[in-house]
């Protein structure tokens, strides 16, 4: 495809923003992804200079459409973001000017509408020490002149400013760019990644604790606790990884912390932490019941049902829909004639919310499995009695019978 096609085929990108956001997204889409074929091919044939001033003309259109048109899906974001990358790419191959290129990419972070996501150490090779100089000029310029009530313009500075630190590759210049702005557990692990990658592992395994400290409630902490056990595993120190652990296991115990504990105990060594987790969950129950069902789970990974089914009794308020439907099929394996009743319950339940369009589909699913249950209890013939009564009952609802009858139960 030569030049003046790749333009016609990229002038289809325009958005009329009187069109109907919904209407035409399929082929704008289409329309994306083949500019992005055809210029992935270009580039792979060295002709690359052919590419540089069709992509960024495709960024940018694409950019302001997204704008009017519906992306719910995000198929059309995905599809800017990777012609952004190929952008990248392009001019790494091409090399365009460095300056404009880094007044490009400095306006569309500060003032575009927040897509696609610019990667700098992408457009790195192409904007070479001429290009980066200018981007921190404009950046420090931009810093200064900001509205210092405006959040976009802050984050906008900040990460740009982070992004040109990294890209600098001086490791204490990116900590300390990045320290400046300690508000979540993202930003620690950011750090501690950096020290560790740059060997400097006792500096990463401290950033990493005062960031799960700090962030102890947050669920973006998840990621960052992982990183310091894995840390502290490999520099040796199997204790601390599996003290981290139950650290956590006692401030929120849940059933996802005890499969971690339990992982790293594998990984680390020590003894079983199955009988202490289980008295740290038992306490936590009778100080606040909402964490029953978190025993439950865990009682039910470790095979303890009869266990699981008298706490589910004692706590069957907190408990929601699929794990009392769990226990109930677990129970029916052993005790069939127990789980009758709250079978039923849940039938006639289901049949009652008017609030849920398919609850007569999940009233018979219900049925199937309360069927099931008679015969294991020797009581087929009692089954045939409750679903008689059931159609008496709910006479007045012909939609259920008739999804009743569907099921040939």
């Amino acid at each position: 495809m030569t030049g003046d096609e790749l333009t016609v085929l990229v002038d289809r990108l325009r958005w009329d923003r009187r069109q109907d956001p919904y209407r035409g997204r399929r082929e704008f889409s289409q329309t994306a992804r083949q500019v992005a074929d055809e210029c992935d091919r270009l580039v792979a044939e060295a002709r690359a200079d052919l590419t540089v001033p069709v992509l960024r003309k495709a960024v940018d259109r694409i950019t302001r459409a997204l704008m009017y048109l519906d992306d719910s899906s995000g198929i059309i974001g995905d599809d800017l973001q990777e012609l952004m990358d190929l952008y990248a790419k392009a001019c790494a191959a091409a090399l365009p000017n460095p300056v404009s290129l880094a007044g490009w990419l400095v306006k569309l972070e500060c003032d575009g509408p927040g897509w696609p996501r610019i990667r700098l150490a992408g457009f790195a090779p192409a904007l070479g020490e001429r290009g980066i100089a200018e981007v921190e000029r404009l950046v420090t310029e931009r810093a200064c002149t900001a509205d210092p009530e405006s959040w976009t313009a802050a984050f906008a500075v900040r990460d740009l400013r982070e992004q040109l630190a990294e890209v600098s590759g001086d490791v204490d210049r990116y900590v300390a760019v990045l320290a400046e702005h300690l508000t979540n557990a993202v930003q620690y692990q950011r750090i501690a990644e950096a020290l560790r990658a740059a060997g400097r592992w006792d500096e990463a395994i401290d950033w990493a604790r005062r960031g799960v400290a700090a962030n102890a409630g947050s669920p973006y902490t998840d990621r960052l606790r992982d990183l310091l056990v894995d840390m502290l595993v490999a520099a040796g120190d199997t204790s601390g990884a599996v003290r981290v652990r139950w650290e956590e296991f006692a401030r929120h115990p849940t059933t996802a912390g005890y499969r971690s504990l339990i992982d790293t105990v594998g990984t680390a060594g020590g003894d079983d932490p199955t009988a202490r987790a289980m008295e740290v969950l038992r306490d936590r129950v009778d100080q606040q019941p909402a964490y029953a069902s978190e025993l439950i789970d865990v009682l039910l990974e470790v095979g303890r049902d009869d266990e699981a089914w008298r706490v589910a009794l004692h706590h069957r308020r907190w408990l929601g829909g699929p794990q009392w439907q769990t226990l109930l099929h677990r129970r029916a394996a052993t005790h069939p004639e127990e789980v009758i009743q709250p079978y039923r319950d849940l039938v006639e339940q289901a049949i009652l919310n008017s609030a849920d369009k398919r609850r007569y589909r999940q009233a018979v699913a219900l049925l199937t499995a309360l069927r099931a249950v008679y015969q294991a209890a020797g009581k087929p013939a009692a089954f045939g009695r409750y679903l008689a009564e059931l159609r008496v009952e709910h006479k007045r609802r012909p939609t259920f019978l008739k999804t009743l009858d569907a099921a040939g139960l």
